[in-house]
């Protein structure tokens, strides 16, 4: 994606400046989804990226004076969000998954209390993402997939912005370089040092894939499964669906599982042995399938959101399985609090 010359200036840019906040809204609306999954894929958090999205936009329309059309609104409104996320990554810190705390567990841990002092990696609706970018090295999908994520969270801020900007979005290292106050050299630095880093966290781009002809025919079907197996309590359906070295997390719990003994131990003493009844329905998730769980306290009492778990697969089994207990994701999904 090379550098766009002057163009002859939009008239939406020209009433913005004069203060018009609907001409302003009609050059932002276009680009508003993709601008929040980038949010996201900086902080890892939908609702941060709700705030820094907001945030952006507000320094960009006072900012407007600044922007001379030399490039597009669209890189004019990347670069105001990148460096809106890294001055919120600065003042916030990186999220963590349960993995990046400690060790797994062997047995299924029964008491355990939220860890409320851990900023956690959140899931992200597969609604917000943008349109695909040709020519770049990650996919949408694989770019808000939660491995990929977590996995920016420990590159320092001007890494996870270069590789974003140009692995995911496609700008070119000039681009960045001029968005980031910095210079192409520098920039490709950072890519070289953050696609280091990330390579020893997840698989290559697509090594992991699912095939497409599965994702077509089969990937809803490995959720409902999943969630037909919970709501009849069948432990026996549920682990023939994980693979042998599956793991399983409970963010804002500290303990997690990997291992089909671990995993299986967890399954049969605490969702199937100790809940009383479950509800489900899939959804996606960073760019998988993913079960939306409600609890009851009987088969025939109302039950309350849960958790959204989400799915990652490896063929036609599931490899993790990331559960996150906050009842407040399930609006942003766009699902209700109960089910009958």
């Amino acid at each position: 994606m090379s550098e766009e010359s002057p163009r002859t200036e939009d008239p939406d840019v020209a009433e913005a400046r004069n203060g018009d906040d609907a001409a302003f809204n009609r050059l932002v609306e276009p680009l508003r989804q993709e601008l929040h999954a980038h949010c996201y894929r900086m902080l890892g958090s939908a609702h941060d990226a709700d705030d820094a999205l907001q945030d952006a936009l507000l320094r960009a329309w006072r900012g407007l004076a600044r922007f001379e059309g030399r490039s597009s609104m669209r890189t004019w409104l990347y670069t105001v969000a990148t460096r809106t996320c890294l001055d919120t990554a600065a003042a916030r810190g990186k999220r963590a998954l349960p993995m990046d705390l400690g060790p797994s567990s062997e047995r299924a841990v029964l008491e355990q209390v939220p860890v409320t002092e851990v900023a956690w990696l959140g899931p992200y609706p597969d609604g917000n993402l943008g349109p695909a970018v040709p020519d770049v090295r990650y996919e949408q999908r694989e770019a808000v997939e939660l491995a990929f994520v977590a996995a920016l969270q420990h590159l320092p801020g001007n890494q996870r912005a270069a590789l974003l900007l140009f692995d995911v979005l496609g700008f070119s290292a000039a681009e960045i370089a001029s968005m980031m106050d910095t210079s192409a050299a520098a920039v490709n630095s950072a890519l070289q040092r953050a696609r280091a880093i990330v390579a020893e966290k997840v698989p290559p781009p697509g090594g992991q894939r699912t095939p497409r002809k599965l994702e077509d025919a089969r990937i809803r079907a490995i959720a409902a499964d999943f969630a037909s197996a919970l709501d009849r309590g069948d432990a026996d359906a549920l682990v023939a669906l994980l693979t042998e070295d599956v793991t399983w997390s409970m963010p804002p719990l500290a303990h997690w599982y990997r291992g089909i003994e671990a995993v299986s131990d967890f399954a049969v003493e605490v969702p199937i042995g100790r809940c009383p009844s479950w509800r489900n329905e899939v959804v996606t998730a960073n760019g998988r399938p993913a079960v939306a769980c409600y609890l009851g306290e009987s088969a025939d009492a109302v039950h309350h959101a849960w958790s959204i778990n989400v799915l990652s697969l490896r063929d036609d089994k599931i490899n993790g399985i990331t559960s996150f207990l906050d009842p407040g994701l399930f609006a942003r999904f766009g699902l209700p609090p109960t089910k009958p």
